[in-house]
């Protein structure tokens, strides 16, 4: 198992890519901590992973109470070795109808959060330990009306590089997973059907090269090798996981002929 004896933080483990990569490293023996805002899923996410997994309530906006709640989780299960600052939302931001209370939801949980979990994380995590960060194609993508999201998502791939500079000294290895189209509760309020939903997943599929949205434990496994002594030599990068929609955009099937 290549994660035995280890000590995982995962926040936004409650739900879509946090708990397909909970299922992973547990599978893979690592000790795992999750976290979320949800009560209820975050009950059934436990329930899911079994009851050797810790469960944590936490609003990562608020920086000191999720610093008090790291220090109590370490002191429990143990120091860190892994820490997958994946918790983020989703949420279209179209110039002319938004409000600056969204604009700064978003970058308050997307960005400022992720920057002070691994500060407030950083006390107990080991040498030789490795920090993720969730990023995403839009910060590449230039997709109209997600200004604030995609903000976000290129500071974080800015982040990952100088975090992995700045931990460097201490051997610990900061790099980051960017997720295509996912199928994950995130894109529940723009199809609230099952046709709708179905429609949304064809029009993502089809801006990729291989012809569908990602599946969560796709970009999971990515986060296992991060995770794992396999990328010991690995620091300051991101592992794409979009079916070649940034990669290969001219391959998308969208463009193809039949």
């Amino acid at each position: 198992m290549r994660l035995k004896n280890k000590v995982a933080l995962i926040t936004g483990g409650n739900s879509g890519i946090g708990l397909a990569t909970a299922k992973v490293f547990v599978a893979e023996g690592a000790k795992v901590i999750i976290t979320g805002r949800n009560p209820e899923t975050l009950a059934a996410a436990k329930k899911a992973l079994g009851s050797d997994v810790l469960a944590l309530k936490i609003d990562l906006t608020d920086v000191p109470a999720a610093a008090k709640v790291f220090a109590e989780a370490a002191s429990d299960v143990g120091k860190f070795d892994i820490v997958f600052a994946n918790a983020g939302i989703g949420g279209a931001t179209p110039l002319g109808q938004t409000s600056l209370e969204q604009f700064e939801k978003i970058i308050s949980t997307n960005l400022t959060s992720v920057f002070f979990t691994v500060q407030s994380a950083l006390p107990h995590l080991n040498d030789g330990a490795s920090v993720i960060l969730n990023g995403s194609v839009h910060a590449v993508l230039g997709a109209p009306g997600w200004s604030a999201y995609a903000a976000t998502k290129g500071a974080v791939r800015s982040m990952t590089r100088n975090l992995a500079s700045e931990l460097a000294p201490r051997g610990i290895r900061v790099n980051q997973v960017t997720p295509g189209g996912t199928r994950t509760p995130i894109w529940s309020p723009y199809a609230q059907t099952e046709d709708a939903m179905t429609a949304l997943e064809e029009k993502l599929g089809n801006m990729s090269a291989l012809g569908r949205m990602s599946e969560a434990d796709e970009i999971s496994k990515a986060a296992l090798y991060l995770a794992c002594d396999d990328s010991s030599n690995v620091t300051g990068i991101e592992i794409t996981v979009d079916g070649g929609m940034t990669s290969a955009p001219s391959g998308a099937k969208i463009f193809r002929a039949a």
